[in-house]
């Protein structure tokens, strides 16, 4: 089988990757049947690029699913752990701008008895 890129993988959907899937994984244990067999040099240096395509479709199916499930909880008030924006913790803690600028009752007071004074400046 030759080598998938990811744009293809991403355009099949979840049966057509399992069946590439199960392709990727007969043909590896052909090629290790080969090794242990001694099979010719150009077929063992195939069993990395196998590999790799494994590895590329299992990302693509992960990157699929999670992607299925951001769409289920968009709009929800709660999310699950992985979903959630890391970004990092003083952050996720802080306020938000908008209670950051919200004013205690003390401080509207404060400011409505002593206005902020405004100088005529003489040039």
């Amino acid at each position: 089988m030759p080598k998938v890129t990811s744009a293809e993988l991403r355009s099949k959907d979840k049966k057509e990757l399992l069946k590439v899937l199960d392709e990727f994984q007969t043909e590896l244990h052909d090629l290790r049947v080969a090794q242990v067999t001694g099979g010719a040099p150009s077929k063992l240096s195939r069993i990395r690029v196998i590999r790799k395509c494994i590895a590329r479709l299992f990302i693509v199916m992960n990157q699929k699913t999670k992607q299925n499930v951001r769409l289920m909880y968009v709009g929800m008030k709660f999310k699950p752990l992985d979903l959630r924006s890391k970004k990092t913790r003083a952050i996720r803690r802080a306020l938000s701008s908008r209670n950051a600028k919200r004013l205690t009752l003390k401080e509207i007071r404060k400011k409505s008895a002593h206005p902020v004074r405004k100088f005529a400046l003489k040039i």
